[in-house]
């Protein structure tokens, strides 16, 4: 199973058609060459072994971002009990 955290685009690079986003403060250079959306700084997005996948709504994104991090929070509490 794959896990796919929403990642704002913070960054375009059209003549790589390509992006940078921010993925809970790490940032990296992903394709956009399998997406027919266009993009702009701002936008949430899924990734897949580098590429950008679909394009996403912000308050689905937040809250998937949300969710994310309360089971990383639940694990951590689990790990120090």
């Amino acid at each position: 199973m794959c896990l796919s955290v929403p990642s704002q685009v913070v960054a375009l690079h059209p003549d790589e058609a390509a992006v940078t986003v921010d993925t809970l403060g790490v940032r990296r250079k992903v394709s956009c060459h399998l997406l027919a959306d266009e993009l702009t700084i701002g936008d949430y997005v899924l990734i897949h072994i580098g590429f950008v996948m679909n394009k996403i709504d912000k308050e689905d994104a937040l809250k998937s971002i949300e969710t994310y991090k309360d089971i990383v929070s639940s694990m951590e509490s689990d790990e120090n009990a």
